[in-house]
């Protein structure tokens, strides 16, 4: 079964930073070493940014703190999404396990990413506005994307044939972009109690700036660095786990043939 342009059953995927596998089948690899310690170290820094090191919001206050989280967390999210959108048009042009494995990785981390968003922003809400969650367009367009994450697992774990739920799969994944769109404009779109967009507004009293500003771009680009090592391991053992069902079901072929001959 093919795994890309130049790979074969049996063979370790190409993946940039990822060695060959070994005789210990380890997930990781000098990139992924480098990657991880740069999150460990970084995290630190971002909690003390975020909770410490920030002043409070003129408006908000303490509770702005929180948005140190939402916001990389949903931005993780989206491009998660996006990697997982791009992967099921592949696959259903290429029907290579490469691009399959990229998919299901990105989804599976988008859905803990969306969900630690819809959390933090509900822990937000009820600061906010009084209440923990509102039927408000971002809201429950938000759920939604969180449903289709979850529905893409669901279908990949309901199919043990693997060509079904790639395809099935694939086909959930289309409708991620749309609705990434949806929950983007629906504070523009629909009356909303959700905040506008507040990283390019150019209104003076409303604009982020200085140290919040850095807080902000560095804790989301900690949250790109997190998804690129979460996708590497999440992928490797997903194309390991492949390999083991693979030998399991030639096994089983060999123990009925066996049964046949005796």
């Amino acid at each position: 079964m093919s795994i890309g342009n130049e790979q074969t059953a049996g063979t370790a995927p190409t993946v940039p930073g990822q060695s060959a596998p070994t005789g210990h089948r380890s997930t990781s690899s000098p990139l992924t070493r480098v990657l991880g310690i740069i999150v460990v170290l970084c995290i630190p820094l971002v909690v003390w940014l975020s909770f410490v090191a920030t002043p409070p919001d003129r408006v908000q206050g303490e509770s702005v703190r929180l948005l140190y989280v939402h916001v990389p967390s949903v931005t993780v999210a989206y491009v998660a999404c996006f990697v997982t959108f791009v992967s099921s048009i592949m696959w259903l042009w290429k029907r290579s396990e490469w691009w399959d494995l990229v998919g299901s990785s990105a989804a599976e981390i988008g859905s803990v990413f969306t969900a630690l968003t819809l959390v933090s922003g509900m822990i937000w809400g009820q600061i906010t506005w009084g209440t923990a969650w509102e039927w408000d367009p971002r809201l429950t367009s938000t759920l939604f994307l969180f449903l289709l994450l979850v529905g893409y697992q669901a279908l990949r774990a309901a199919s043990p044939d693997r060509s079904a739920r790639s395809r099935r799969s694939a086909v959930v994944g289309l409708l991620l972009v749309p609705n990434i769109i949806i929950v983007n404009r629906s504070v523009e779109w629909w009356r909303s109690l959700h905040q506008d967009a507040t990283l390019f507004r150019t209104d003076l009293d409303f604009r982020i700036e200085g140290l919040m500003l850095f807080t902000w771009m560095f804790t989301t680009a900690v949250g790109m660095v997190l998804l690129v090592w979460l996708m590497f391991h999440r992928f490797r053992v997903g194309w390991l786990a492949n390999r083991v069902e693979e030998q399991q079901l030639s096994e089983a072929v060999a123990a009925r043939r066996a049964e046949a001959t005796s």
